[in-house]
């Protein structure tokens, strides 16, 4: 199950904590909001096995209509 997300408390230390405006808040990325807040990231490069976790969890499904490359 994936983890949930304090969303009350991400847009207190956005929108106070950092004084983001709401549309700076909404444009950055989970790791740029974690770098500005001060998480420690798990540092180092996608391993192959890594990108093959997430390859299998997430895979491309192309949007209807459209095909994958190669196709």
């Amino acid at each position: 199950m994936a983890e949930k997300l304090d969303w009350p408390g991400l847009l207190r230390a956005g929108l106070q904590g950092l004084r983001l405006r709401p549309a700076e808040f909404w444009a950055l990325s989970p790791a740029e909001l974690a770098l500005m807040l001060g998480a420690k990231g798990q540092g180092g490069a996608l391993s192959r096995a890594g990108l093959a976790a997430l390859v299998k969890r997430w895979p491309d499904i192309p949007a209807k209509g459209e095909q994958k490359d190669g196709d």
